[in-house]
């Protein structure tokens, strides 16, 4: 059966189950009060206005669907739609962009960029575990995009190099494949250190660039080794920044041939987006389908209101 054809991708109730399926493995549970043992289905009935996926937890008296407590709470968008956006997100190499989802689904453009953040949310991984490790490496560096207009007043001509530019700290584990992103006010040791610290083991091996920043790695990890770029230099044998600086290339092509233009205020969920993808990757044994159930389970425990995303 191809993955486009699965049923829960057209039809509502089968939506459910699916979500339901990822989001309860063990069974239904009441959002409100925790409840498992008495727990009941309430069948749908259009007439009595009953909706599909109603549940009703005879502890507390309340009923729910699989919608709350998620990123899909009080949402009016119909569950297959949501999974077919959850879908051609994680699916699609490049990204979607709110304008295709718009056309795609047959949603408003607003529904279409509402959607898609709350999706890039579920994608945020709560995963703190550090990188490296076990004595693995890991690649550090920086890269600039957009146009933080916060940095010049209004009416001022951007400033030359990057001062004006979006700042994103990115860690990449070798050894896993997986990507960590983090948005930055500026670059300076006193900022980019303490992450640093929290994300990456002290037992690791931590390759970066030449810049001042990462002169004095090897006081907090085991072993810190650069590469002088400025001096034309791209690697000596396994001391490089060539993985990471791949995955940049990858996110910046993305970022302006899908999205073109990202705030500030939102960037910590494009970011997000694209780390997903490329440590959830066929690479790293995680096909479309199994990206798609991550980003679901991903949607619990968050709330993303309209206020919350355009703020």
């Amino acid at each position: 059966m191809s993955a486009l054809s699965a049923p829960y991708l057209h039809d509502e109730a089968a939506a459910f189950e699916f979500v339901e399926s990822v989001l309860w493995p063990n069974g239904a549970y009441c959002p409100h009060c925790g409840g498992v043992d008495r727990i009941t289905k309430v069948k749908a009935n259009p007439e009595k206005r009953i909706r599909l996926g109603l549940h009703r937890c005879g502890d507390c008296k309340r009923q729910f669907t699989v919608k709350v407590g998620t990123v899909f709470e009080a949402s009016k968008v119909k569950m297959h739609l949501w999974v077919q956006a959850v879908v051609l997100m994680t699916a699609s190499k490049k990204g979607i962009s709110a304008h295709q989802l718009h056309r795609t689904l047959g949603v408003t453009y607003k529904t279409a960029w509402f959607m898609e953040h709350r999706i890039r949310e579920a994608m945020r991984s709560g995963d703190l575990s550090p990188f490296g490790s076990g004595g693995g490496v890991v690649e550090v560096d920086e890269t600039f995009i957009g146009h933080d207009k916060t940095v010049k007043p209004k009416g001022e001509k951007k400033g030359r190099g990057y001062a004006h530019k979006h700042k994103i700290l990115s860690l990449v584990d070798r050894d896993t494949g997986r990507a960590r992103n983090f948005v930055v006010d500026d670059l300076k040791k006193d900022t980019l250190l303490p992450i640093l610290r929290e994300n990456i083991a002290k037992e690791a091996t931590v390759y970066t660039d030449e810049a001042s920043q990462y002169a004095k790695l090897g006081d907090d990890f085991a072993e810190h080794d650069f590469v002088r770029h400025s001096a034309g230099e791209y690697g000596r044998g396994v001391v490089h920044t060539n993985t990471i600086e791949g995955y940049f290339s990858i996110f910046k092509r993305r970022m302006k041939g899908v999205y073109q233009h990202c705030d500030k205020k939102h960037l910590h969920r494009y970011v997000a987006e694209f780390g997903f993808r490329y440590s959830n990757r066929i690479a790293n044994g995680v096909d479309d389908h199994g990206r798609a159930k991550l980003a679901l389970s991903g949607a619990r425990g968050k709330r993303l209101t309209y206020r919350l995303s355009c703020g």
